[in-house]
C-alpha cells in the first residue's frame, strides 16, 4: 500500500510536463484564433488589398468582372397584325481596356412573333433568339437592329411595350484584379503630380500646426479650470462641445459663420470697419496683410482650416493635461512658495516639466490621427485653395478620376508614412513608461 502511495506522489516527468504545456498552447491557440481570423479580416485583408491593387493599372469599374452590357431599344411597336416590331441591341463591352471573350446573347421572344431580318450568326428557334458574338475587345459597341413580324398570338399575350425581350448575356473575362500583371505607374503618376510635393508639405504643415494649437488651448484651458470656482462643472461640459459634437454639424456652422455673403463674421467686421470688403475665408488660397508695416501673405484658407482643427480637438488635450495637472503634488508647489518663486517661475519650472511626457504623447497622437484626417477638411474646402492633404488626394484619384490603381498607391504612400510615425510614438511611449 505505502508503495503505491508512493508511486502515486512520484512529480511528472519532464516528457509529460511538456506535453500538457503543449496542449494548453494548442488549446489556447483554437480560443484565439477566432479573434485573429477577425482582425486578418477587418485590418489585415484590406490592407494587403490596397498595397496589391496599387500595383495594378485599373479604374473604379474595373473592381467587377467586366461583362456585355445591352440596352433594348424599342423603334416600332406593331399595331395590327402583320406589322412589324422593330428593335435595336445597343451592345458594349462594359470595360475600356480589357477584353471579353465568348460573348453570346440569348433573348426569349414573345408568342406570335417571326423573324423578318436577322443579321449574319444570328439564331431563332422556338422563341428563343441567340447568337454567339466571340470577342469583343475593350471599348467595343455595336448596334444591332432586328426587325420581327407579328401574328394574332402577339396580341393576346402579355408583352412589355418597352423591353419585350429582355436579352441577356454570358461571356468569359479576366478579372484586371486577380491577374498577375503588375506595374509602377501608379506611383509614378502620384509622385510626378504637379500638385504631389505640395500637397505632401500641407499633409506635415496641418496636423503639425494643429496638434500644436490643440494642446496649447488644452494647457491653457486646463489651467483655467484647474481651481476649484462656481461653475467649473459647466464650463468643463461646455469645453467637450467642440469635441463631442458631430463634425458635419460644427463644419456646416462654421462654413455658415464664414461665408463671403450672409456670414456673421464677415457682417460684424464690415459693420465694425475691420474689413472693407468681404473676405472668403474658405476659399482664397492667400491674402496679403501687413505687419508693422511688413506686407505678408498668408494661406487663408489653410490657417482656417488649422484653427478648426485646433478648436475641435483641444477638449482632448484638454482631458488630459487637466488630469496630469490633478496628479502634480501640491507639496511642491507649497515648497516653491516657500523659496519665493512667482506663477511663471512655477509654471516653467515645476508644472512644464511634470506636463513634458505627456504633452509629447499628445502631440504624436493628434499628428497621426490629423494627418489621416479626410473629413474636416473635405467639408470645409473639399481640399481646394491650397489645403489638399494626401487623405484628399486618395479621395480625388479613387473616386473623382476613377482610377483606383492611383487611389490605392496615394494611401500606400500615406500607410508608409503612417507606420513611420506609428514607430516614433511606440519609442516615445517607451520612454515615458520608463520614466
Amino acid at each position: 500500500m505505502n508503495k503505491k502511495k508512493a508511486a502515486l506522489n512520484i512529480p511528472p516527468t519532464p516528457r509529460a510536463g511538456r506535453s500538457l504545456e503543449q496542449s494548453e498552447a494548442r488549446l489556447a491557440f483554437f480560443m484565439l484564433l477566432p479573434a485573429f481570423t477577425i482582425v486578418a479580416m477587418v485590418i489585415l485583408f484590406p490592407v494587403a488589398a490596397n498595397f496589391w491593387i496599387s500595383f495594378k493599372s485599373v479604374g473604379l469599374g474595373d473592381l467587377r468582372p467586366p461583362s456585355a452590357v445591352v440596352r433594348e431599344q424599342v423603334t416600332q411597336m406593331p399595331q395590327a397584325v402583320g406589322e412589324e416590331l422593330h428593335l435595336t441591341y445597343r451592345m458594349r463591352n462594359s470595360s475600356r481596356t480589357v477584353p471579353i471573350q465568348q460573348v453570346r446573347i440569348e433573348a426569349s421572344l414573345p408568342r406570335g412573333l417571326s423573324a423578318v431580318e436577322l443579321p449574319s450568326g444570328w439564331v431563332l428557334r422556338e422563341g428563343l433568339l441567340q447568337a454567339d458574338l466571340g470577342r469583343w475587345e475593350g471599348g467595343f459597341s455595336v448596334d444591332i437592329p432586328l426587325r420581327f413580324r407579328a401574328d394574332h398570338d402577339f396580341f393576346t399575350s402579355p408583352v412589355d411595350s418597352r423591353r419585350p425581350t429582355s436579352p441577356e448575356t454570358t461571356v468569359r473575362a479576366r478579372n484586371p484584379l486577380l491577374s498577375l500583371n503588375f506595374t509602377l505607374d501608379n506611383f509614378r503618376f502620384v509622385i510626378t503630380a504637379r500638385e504631389f510635393w505640395r500637397t505632401l508639405g500641407v499633409s506635415f504643415f496641418y496636423p503639425f500646426t494643429g496638434a500644436l494649437g490643440s494642446i496649447l488651448l488644452g494647457l491653457f484651458s486646463a489651467q483655467l479650470l484647474n481651481r476649484s470656482f462656481r461653475g467649473q462643472g459647466l464650463l468643463r461640459g461646455l469645453f467637450l462641445f467642440p469635441y463631442v459634437a458631430p463634425v458635419i454639424a460644427v463644419a456646416f456652422a462654421w462654413v455658415f459663420f464664414l461665408d463671403p455673403f450672409s456670414g456673421t463674421v464677415n457682417a460684424l467686421a464690415l459693420e465694425l470697419g475691420a474689413f472693407q470688403e468681404p473676405i472668403s475665408f474658405l476659399s482664397e488660397r492667400s491674402y496679403q496683410i501687413s505687419l508693422f508695416g511688413i506686407p505678408l501673405t498668408v494661406p487663408l484658407a489653410l490657417v482656417v482650416v488649422i484653427f478648426f482643427d485646433s478648436w475641435r480637438y483641444f477638449p482632448f488635450a484638454f482631458l488630459f493635461i487637466l488630469a496630469r495637472f490633478q496628479a502634480i503634488p501640491d507639496q511642491i508647489y507649497e515648497s516653491a512658495d516657500v523659496d519665493g518663486a512667482g506663477p511663471f517661475r512655477k509654471f516653467f519650472s515645476i508644472t512644464l516639466p511634470q506636463l513634458r511626457s505627456v504633452m509629447a504623447t499628445l502631440f504624436l497622437l493628434r499628428f497621426m490621427w490629423t494627418f489621416n484626417k479626410f473629413d474636416d477638411i473635405f467639408l470645409l474646402t473639399g481640399g481646394a485653395a491650397g489645403t489638399r492633404t494626401l487623405p484628399i488626394q486618395v479621395y480625388d484619384n479613387a473616386f473623382g478620376r476613377a482610377d483606383i490603381g492611383a487611389g490605392s498607391a496615394a494611401s500606400v504612400i500615406l500607410f508608409a508614412l503612417l507606420a513611420l510615425f506609428m514607430v516614433v510614438y511606440f519609442r516615445t511611449l517607451r520612454e515615458v513608461d520608463d520614466e
